[in-house]
């Protein structure tokens, strides 16, 4: 697993360069991914309008922080995502503006399926759900822990409509 994620690094991109290639897809018709429908186009260019609006209006409060920058090492934050992923959407902004707020965490994001192998290691119930963080230790890219694909209790609500 060790060098799947070290070798994950060459195909890694910024949040911003994560937005501009969702975007020249769009512009060309198509979503990020390897399946291409128009429902997925429907949820992309939602998901851009989603990802605008925070962009401009999340921050991050003082507390959190705070207990960011009092991390005591430093970490990738290394994010499985896709253009078309309405919860990528809604949390990549934050996890961008998080990783702002400190020099402790480097965000980095990588197309779920332009990743598979990296994505296999971190299944969820045995799918591919995204979003998927990754939590590496900088200097040695030892594995912290993961979170994902969505928050405790939207997963338990999704969980209980099933």
């Amino acid at each position: 697993m060790k060098t799947t994620i070290a070798q994950s690094f060459i195909h890694s991109i910024s949040y911003s360069d994560y937005r501009n290639k969702v975007t020249k897809l769009l512009e060309s018709g198509k979503v990020s991914g390897n399946e291409q429908s128009e429902d997925l186009l429907h949820y992309t260019k939602l998901n851009e309008v989603r990802m605008n609006r925070l962009d401009k209006t999340i921050h991050v409060d003082d507390a959190i922080s705070e207990e960011l920058n009092s991390l005591r090492h430093h970490y990738y934050w290394l994010v499985l995502s896709e253009g078309w992923c309405g919860d990528a959407a809604q949390l990549l902004p934050i996890f961008n503006k998080m990783a702002i707020s400190t020099d402790k965490i480097e965000l980095k994001i990588l197309f779920r399926d332009e990743n598979e192998e990296l994505m296999n290691f971190f299944l969820t119930n045995g799918g591919k759900a995204i979003p998927k963080v990754i939590i590496l230790e900088k200097n040695n890219l030892e594995l912290k822990g993961t979170w994902g694909p969505r928050p405790e209790g939207a997963s338990k609500l999704i969980k209980s409509y099933k």
